[in-house]
């Protein structure tokens, strides 16, 4: 084996080891930001803003879309103990950071630029929101309906704040489908603001 063989060796592990760790250390603060939820007025209570998404798009961002979809499922993992509503709002937060991840991730791959990095925050809090609708509908919400919440009482949640919704289909193209575009766009603008001086840090960079 070369000396040059040995250097390159050597890197790749200890860039591995590297993403390891900001991996894990991204983890912990999505898990963290996860309990720092806030109820939204304008969306029904069981619905709350939270920005556990942050990290994930850091890690994507930092290692790629497969780190982000990591700390999404690690952060949700460790919060199963912890859920109350029966590991439906763990699976439907890991489904939807994944979709943010691989999609803001992938963008950014391609483009890593200053602009490339912004349409990826971006296009990827859009796609999000629009993943969300048949998300919710096909999974989370007849998920729910099993545990305890039935469809006529998630309804009235909605008809509560605006009585005109006739379905839950019709609530999530008005409330959960801007609402998802929303949060991911602000995880996005704290991103664009902590990212670069984030960036020594997770690259292992002085």
């Amino acid at each position: 084996m070369t000396a040059n063989s040995k250097t390159t060796k050597s890197t790749s592990k200890t860039g591995a080891a590297r993403r390891l760790t900001g991996i894990a250390m991204l983890s912990a603060v999505a898990f963290a930001l996860q309990f720092l939820e806030f109820p939204i007025p304008i969306m029904p209570a069981f619905i709350k803003l939270d920005f556990s998404d942050l990290p994930e798009l850091l890690a994507a961002f930092a290692y790629g879309p497969l780190a982000g979809v990591a700390v999404a499922g690690i952060k949700n993992l460790i919060h199963l103990p912890l859920s109350s509503s029966m590991y439906v709002g763990e699976l439907s937060n890991f489904l939807l950071g994944a979709v943010l991840s691989v999609a803001a991730g992938a963008i950014y791959k391609k483009h890593k630029t200053k602009r490339g990095a912004l349409a990826a925050a971006v296009l990827s809090a859009v796609i999000m929101g629009l993943i969300s609708v048949p998300v919710n509908y096909w999974i989370i919400y007849p998920l729910y309906y099993n545990v305890g919440f039935p469809q006529a009482a998630v309804l009235d949640m909605y008809q509560a704040i605006l009585p005109a919704t006739k379905s839950i289909l019709q609530a999530l193209f008005i409330f959960n489908l801007p609402f998802t575009v929303a949060k991911g766009l602000l995880c996005a603008a704290l991103c664009a603001g902590i990212y670069k001086p984030l960036s020594p840090l997770l690259h292992g960079r002085k």
